[in-house]
């Protein structure tokens, strides 16, 4: 595990040089990351990932493009993806692409690249069990990395009696169909959804003022959910 790791923390020092040529290498670095990081579970020892039906032609298959690589991790590895959306990765790693085959000229923003460092470092605690230590890297102090890493929690915590990735919305609307949550908390937990797709996906960076008032509500959630599950 030791390639994906370098890769990731040289990929969130570049994000915090913050220069457009550093952003650029840290998402082209992140997404490597990622990318190497599914290789090497899935061609871990069965004994060591308890994987079953995944032969050496099917990993040598798997191995030669990214969509399958994502196919893989969640047809053999759907425990592993609590918090994570593949969507999401997708999403990044086309947003890579081209940076790298048109990357003259061509800026990200660091919101985005901050949003895929958090992503890629929760996928390797899910996958290898060890975290990436804040001495592994440059720290940086963000509003939006400090909601994606909240929502990370509140997520998973929505997904804890699943034990893999239900779309957060759904989870949601069960609980509030359920009656353990209010009409209020169910808009507010609708809300920080909403606004989670918006920051992964949009075109700009919300008002910090937003992010800050938003941060507040998505932390008091993550206790009222601890309650909840």
């Amino acid at each position: 595990m030791t390639g994906p790791k370098e890769l990731l923390v040289h990929g969130i020092y570049h994000l915090n040089q913050s220069t457009d040529f550093d952003l650029r290498m840290g998402m082209i670095c992140i997404d490597n990351s990622v990318e190497l990081m599914i290789k090497t579970y899935l061609g871990l020892p069965k004994r060591v990932t308890q994987i079953e039906n995944l032969s050496r032609n099917k990993y040598n298959e798997i191995i030669q493009s990214f969509p399958k690589l994502i196919d893989a991790l969640e047809e053999y590895c759907s425990e592993k993806l609590t918090g994570i959306d593949l969507g999401d990765i997708e999403w990044f790693h086309r947003l890579r692409n081209e940076l790298y085959h048109n990357g003259n000229g061509i800026t990200v923003e660091k919101t985005k690249v901050l949003i895929y460092a958090e992503i890629a470092k929760n996928l390797f605690y899910n996958l290898f069990e060890i975290p990436i230590l804040e001495e592994d890297e440059i720290p940086d102090e963000s509003l939006v990395g400090e909601y994606i890493t909240n929502w990370i929690k509140f997520e998973k915590l929505l997904n804890s009696e699943n034990g893999r990735f239900i779309p957060p919305f759904k989870k949601i609307r069960e609980l509030y169909d359920s009656g353990k949550i209010n009409d209020k908390t169910y808009r507010e937990f609708a809300e920080l959804n909403k606004f989670r797709n918006d920051l992964v996906h949009g075109q700009k960076e919300p008002e910090k003022k937003s992010l800050k008032i938003m941060n507040e509500i998505l932390t008091k959630s993550v206790e009222i959910l601890t309650h909840i599950i």
